[in-house]
């Protein structure tokens, strides 16, 4: 009797599972596609009105003018009046990673321990997760997930939003270790009667050198070739092969400069800034070591009691002009949700003082280079990935953001989701006869 509930709630279970499954992913492109009509935003800043887009095989074949005269390819889709995009890509996420905050087993984000270059976000990503497929129908097609927590938290991969699993999801593996930069100054306890005022931290150094000491070890262990294995220390190789690009997590002018300084002095090259408030006081220091920024979202009140009010919302906007490449990410409070958001914190910053082109590069182009795929992603250029969709309207604002088509790499995605099933289902209830 209890082998059969056994077996009955296995397969209840499963049964459960499959109701839940996203749907099958696209197949492979087999028919060629011709986009025209469409206002192009290119990605780079170009914009080309009444435009053709031509695709096959997963690759752009041409991008131009609609009133160049060209036989179409394929499957034409008529887009007059809507606007076409390149793909658009989510840095610093952690999709994929967590299903629901309060099952311990669905949340893979953190793992246990201080130093873990080798906890790889790759092997933990859920390409079937429910927050994945809803992020499509808002044009974010790709993202770099990322773990959390620690010090060294741990390797991120980019992954494109259509798969069966992270083998499929993969388009860069391993592409980038992330750490935890510590603060230099720190927040008494008061629940213990400690000052709550910002002081000066004691530890600031110490954990500074422990980093230090962390890769220090890393290098000259890598470079005595030992038989011994350590994990974590074998993790590292790309940072110091430049194969990888070291992600600091930080803020704060000292921190900022301390960071860099301590990473060019270990002969780690490959530097993002990550958050980084106060970068616009040593734009020399970042221009000057070519290093990029990944703000995050727009929509954050000030952390601070004299920090202007609306300094997130032009935070972009200053970086910018100090010209640094600025690229837009996601961390924070319900983070995961939030990602598919991506598009409208980039048209609050457009909104604040940046083009609106400019802002469409912080989650196109900017992103793609400084995630290392800007090679096949990004822009809407002949020879690279037909990652792309067609929306009704400006899809950098949520009330022009409506897709009608999308693709990955050619493969027509569906833009379906739990979501858009409940909305359908429940907007017929109370219509009227």
């Amino acid at each position: 009797m209890k082998k059969q509930y056994i077996y009955s709630l296995l397969c209840f279970l499963f049964f459960i599972g499959n109701l839940s499954a996203q749907q099958t992913p696209a197949p492979k492109q087999t028919t060629a596609f011709s986009i025209e009509g469409a206002t192009a935003h290119l990605g780079n800043g170009k914009v080309i009105k009444n435009s053709l887009i031509m695709f096959n095989d997963g690759k752009i074949t041409f991008v131009g003018s609609a009133m160049i005269k060209i036989a179409r390819m394929g499957t034409i889709i008529n887009a007059t009046g809507k606007h076409i995009y390149p793909g658009f890509i989510a840095a610093n996420a952690s999709l994929g990673l967590v299903e629901i905050d309060a099952v311990r087993a669905s949340d893979d984000e953190d793992e246990v321990g201080a130093m873990l270059p080798h906890i790889r976000s790759l092997i933990a990503y859920n390409a079937e997760s429910k927050v994945i497929e809803s992020m499509r129908p808002n044009g974010v097609l790709m993202g770099q997930i990322t773990p959390r927590g620690g010090t060294i938290s741990g390797t991120s991969s980019v992954m494109q939003f259509d798969a069966w699993n992270w083998e499929d999801a993969a388009i860069k593996k391993d592409d980038a270790v992330h750490i935890n930069w510590p603060n230099s100054l720190t927040r008494g306890r008061w629940w213990l009667g400690e000052d709550p005022a910002l002081k000066e931290d004691k530890n600031y150094v110490n954990n500074i050198q422990k980093i230090v000491t962390f890769f220090t070890d890393a290098k000259s262990f890598l470079a005595n070739n030992s038989s011994t294995e350590n994990l974590p220390f074998r993790a590292t190789s790309g940072l110091f092969n430049g194969t990888q690009k070291i992600f600091i997590h930080v803020n704060g002018e000292k921190e900022i400069t301390d960071a860099i300084k301590s990473f060019k002095e270990l002969g780690i090259h490959k530097i993002v800034l990550v958050h980084a408030k106060g970068a616009e006081n040593v734009a020399d220091l970042l221009i000057k070591n070519d290093i990029p920024v990944i703000v995050e979202r727009s929509h954050r009140v000030p952390n601070e009691e004299d920090d202007d009010y609306d300094l997130f919302y032009r935070n972009a906007k200053i970086l910018i002009e100090k010209g640094i490449n600025v690229g837009l990410g996601m961390e924070g409070q319900m983070e995961r949700m939030n990602t598919r958001n991506l598009p409208f914190y980039a048209g609050t910053y457009a909104a604040f003082g940046i083009d609106k082109e400019e802002a469409l590069k912080m989650i196109t182009s900017s992103n793609a280079k400084i995630l290392g795929i800007d090679d096949f992603v990004g822009t809407l250029e002949v020879g690279k990935d037909a990652t792309l969709f067609v929306s009704e309207g400006d899809a950098l604002d949520m009330r022009g953001n409506s897709l009608t088509d999308a693709f990955i790499k050619g493969r027509k995605i569906s833009l379906e989701t739990h979501q858009t099933k409940l909305w359908k289902r429940y907007s017929n209830k109370y219509k009227t006869k």
